[in-house]
């Protein structure tokens, strides 16, 4: 039985447990998670995933994430902000989604929200709140990994005074490492050893 630690693949190599519970996982554990994104479109991207992954699994989400992309206009955030209401209603009949009202409102709402700030501000915001790498101990096991931080309280309470909704501070977390913010792939794992050589 695993204690919750890092496990190894099928190549040998040593990855966070749940990076190996499917093919999907796999591929996006190696190559996207706690991998720097930068830039407006990609983090609105990321940041609305999140949203819509709220009460379900992450690979419910993953699967459907072109599905997403074809529905929101690849997340580019004046498309997005010029929706209608028409547009909101065929997004709640769309399949390849998850088709659900308040997640696709809040989609659009922040997307026009978002229109009206200045180009990079979204990254330079979410960005801010990256914490100090030193400061933080190297998870071990995947009982050490917060679901939850002061940081991403701080996030999630400055996106919701700036208009943006559908983030509290456990989606602002999850946002957090999946772009980067932080690293919290387990001390063994393969992709925290290729993201410490650069």
């Amino acid at each position: 039985m695993s204690d919750g630690g890092a496990v190894a693949g099928p190549d040998g190599e040593l990855r966070c447990p749940w990076g190996l519970s499917t093919e999907d996982y796999v591929t996006y554990h190696d190559e996207e998670w706690g991998r720097p994104v930068h830039g407006d479109d990609a983090l609105f991207e990321r940041l609305c995933l999140e949203a819509f992954q709220s009460g379900l699994s992450w690979i419910t989400i993953l699967r459907r994430r072109e599905g997403f992309r074809r529905a929101f206009a690849g997340f580019h955030i004046p498309a997005v902000a010029a929706f209608t209401d028409a547009d909101a209603a065929r997004l709640l009949t769309d399949e390849g989604i998850i088709r659900n009202r308040a997640k696709i409102d809040a989609t659009l709402a922040n997307a026009r929200e978002l229109a009206g700030w200045s180009a990079g501000e979204l990254d330079a915001l979410i960005w801010s709140y990256a914490p100090d790498p030193a400061t933080r101990p190297v998870p071990k096991t995947i009982g050490d990994v917060p679901a939850v931080t002061d940081e991403s309280t701080a996030l999630a309470k400055d996106l919701k005074k700036r208009g943006i909704r559908f983030v509290g501070p456990t989606t602002a977390y999850a946002l957090m490492q999946a772009c980067g913010l932080v690293d919290d792939h387990l001390a063994e794992c393969l992709v925290r050893r290729q993201l410490a050589e650069g």
